[in-house]
């Protein structure tokens, strides 16, 4: 019996963990750790960022997401330019067969154009990705602060 508090310890860790993880699958492609960091009253766009991983023989794309934050959404890739910050619209994202691909800060993201209302530290919002071959996927993307991205993965 004086190992019931240790046990229930235990098992609300794991319970914790849970409950903070979202990763999602659809076909062959996992997702992990979709976020977009907090805005300001004001802020026109926000950036959102997850994993990819590809676990197919088949390559995939990204086509699209949507979501009711923003008045569009589109995806992006950025680059730097000597000191120039270069953003420019893609029509896709490619997933190749096997491989993982991250969006981020700095590379590949999506962009929330038109925000409706600030992005709040510790909320979320539903989106919609849609695949060319893996169809589309529900997600919850937390607004935060991207750090927790890192230790995940």
């Amino acid at each position: 019996m004086r190992h019931w508090p240790w046990v229930l310890g235990f098992a609300g860790t794991v319970l914790s963990f849970a409950a903070q993880a979202h990763d999602y699958k659809q076909g062959a492609i996992a997702v992990g750790h979709p976020y977009a960091r907090a805005t300001v009253a004001g802020q026109p766009v926000a950036g959102g960022y997850l994993k990819f991983e590809n676990k197919g023989k088949t390559a995939d794309k990204l086509i699209s997401v949507t979501a009711d934050v923003s008045q569009s959404v589109e995806l992006h890739s950025m680059s730097m330019d000597g000191d120039i910050a270069r953003m420019r619209q893609v029509d896709a994202i490619e997933i190749p067969a096997g491989k993982t691909v991250e969006l981020k800060p700095g590379g590949l993201h999506i962009m929330f154009m038109g925000l409706k209302a600030p992005l709040k530290l510790g909320t979320s919002f539903p989106a919609t990705l849609k695949f060319e071959k893996a169809g589309e996927l529900k997600v919850e993307i937390k607004v935060d602060d991207g750090a927790g991205a890192a230790h995940k993965h």
